[in-house]
């Protein structure tokens, strides 16, 4: 017996964890090997997080063991998680962005000289880890000043400063592009060679297939399988995350568009570097995508047109009249709705209900008597988003920080829903979200669409623009490079118009 779980780095196994009304795990099992990529899937909601968080010290596990190199253990909290070598790179990026690199680095482990932090070495070891990882950050720059890969790279060095022998990486790659991905995966070869157990968390086939030693798939909570990597493909993986075949991708398009009812015309924000001369006309029922490298200002767009950034010159006509969304309170009024890219620090209230982030958008329609809520106009319209959406919650009440990305994603959908929006603004909408989870909301767009909305939707997944728009809106280093239709493009000519400016 000891034997066998020498074999292993980390073990855990039939895990069990209940929360009131909700078995989130139940003998849930994960095996990795030393120097290995163990892909951990499954849907959002399968418990991947929550086998994790147990993992890591966040939760405690009603039932289970876990071993780490053959000795039992159960971490109270991260640091003991951490102090033990197990380490965690968040999906949402936690940093305190008013201070540096190094000083993020070392949080609450910094290195002292007598009864005085010692900057030099601080600013030593942190190069030091940064040279070994190919990463070209200043350790001295504040964190607020980079971008989010360079951000994500800082939180891997982290982990790696730890002596870590397990690294969890929740969906490493959502905000990198394909160099920095690839830079990505030579640190983690570079880690494997070194004896590091990498449980790997994504919803990117093709880079699970690529990357991976060894996969585990759960589903409900539950561990179904355990296989190698080269033994599976992308539709088997599918297969066995949702218990049933998956044959589309995307959904039949099922709108029409008609007549114009956005125009765009010469708009240039104020700030700058940001987007200059950007021109496009947006159809009643039309799914309009916007494509573009990172830094070619897609998203910065999008709070343009929604009053969080102010614009410098150029027009917006809605339905043949000029409009001004100098706020997001007045586009709201003139029929806008946003659903921004970073879900959880811009989406969601997470400590507060489902019913709370359902209403929050439109809380003047609430209103009774002057200053009370209509506690029963509250609770049907949560209904409506939790019914219309398929959002699967145990209560009304539920903090919406339990639920699984795509059912987050779907309330803060279902919320902008609620405001009767004619144009309705999605930045990377399925971004961490699993592939059912994705269809799902892959059929709601098309069925707004279908409704008669105007939909606006920037992505960086190439196959989901060319799998849901009508036409392709591609920016290039602020300035838009071109318009395509989607059934006449491909992903080739995409990319000659991303890299034109």
């Amino acid at each position: 017996m000891a034997e066998q779980s020498t074999a292993y780095i980390l073990e855990m196994n039939n895990i069990t964890k209940k929360f009131p009304g909700v078995i989130a795990l139940q003998n849930a099992s994960l095996k990795v090997k030393p120097g290995t990529v163990h892909a951990l899937m499954g849907e959002n909601g399968a418990g991947k997080s929550t086998l994790m968080k147990c993992l890591f010290g966040i939760y405690s596990m009603d039932e289970g063991e876990i071993l780490l190199e053959g000795k039992a253990v159960s971490f109270e909290n991260s640091k003991q998680a951490l102090e033990c070598g197990v380490s965690m790179v968040h999906q949402e990026l936690n940093q305190v962005r008013q201070q540096s690199v190094m000083d993020n680095m070392w949080l609450g482990r910094y290195p002292k000289k007598g009864m005085f932090i010692d900057e030099k070495k601080m600013y030593n070891d942190t190069l030091e880890i940064f040279k070994n990882l190919d990463i070209q950050i200043d350790p001295r720059r504040k964190v607020s000043t980079l971008s989010v890969s360079e951000m994500q790279m800082v939180e891997i060095a982290k982990a790696v400063s730890y002596r870590s022998k397990i690294i969890v990486m929740d969906e490493p790659t959502s905000s990198l592009t394909e160099k920095e991905v690839e830079h990505l995966f030579r640190i983690i070869r570079k880690l494997k060679q070194e004896g590091v157990g990498i449980i790997y968390i994504s919803h990117k086939m093709e880079e699970i297939l690529k990357i991976s030693d060894e996969v585990t798939i759960m589903r409900d909570g539950r561990y179904i399988t355990t296989k190698r990597a080269d033994e599976l493909t992308t539709d088997e993986i599918i297969k066995l995350m949702v218990g049933r075949d998956l044959s589309q991708r995307f959904p039949d398009k099922i709108n029409n568009p008609g007549d114009v009812i956005l125009k765009v015309s010469h708009l240039t924000a104020e700030a700058q570097p940001s987007f200059s001369d950007v021109s496009f006309e947006l159809r009643k029922g039309e799914i309009l995508g916007v494509a573009g490298l990172v830094g070619s200002r897609r998203t910065e767009l999008l709070e343009a047109l929604f009053g969080l950034r102010a614009v410098r010159s150029g027009t917006i006509e809605l339905r043949g009249r000029m409009i001004e969304n100098k706020s997001p309170q007045e586009a709201i009024k003139n029929g806008f709705a946003l659903v921004t890219e970073e879900r959880r620090t811009t989406g969601i209230y997470p400590d507060l209900s489902v019913s709370f982030n359902c209403m929050i958008s439109n809380l003047r329609q609430y209103r009774s008597k002057g200053v009370f809520v209509s506690e029963r106009k509250v609770y049907d319209d949560t209904k409506w988003v939790i019914d219309s959406m398929k959002v699967k919650t145990p209560s009304q009440k539920t903090p919406i920080r339990s639920l699984s990305g795509g059912n987050q994603q779907k309330v803060i959908i279902g919320r902008w829903l609620l405001t009767k929006p004619d144009i309705l603004l999605l930045d990377e909408p399925t971004r961490g979200i699993d592939v059912g989870a994705k269809f799902e909301i892959y059929q709601l767009i098309n069925q707004l669409a279908a409704d008669g909305k105007g939909i606006i939707i920037v992505s960086s997944e190439m196959p989901e623009l060319l799998g849901v728009t009508d036409r392709i809106l591609v920016m290039s280093n602020g300035r838009a490079a071109g318009i395509v239709e989607t059934a006449a493009t491909s992903q080739e000519e995409i990319m000659r118009l991303s890299a034109l400016y």
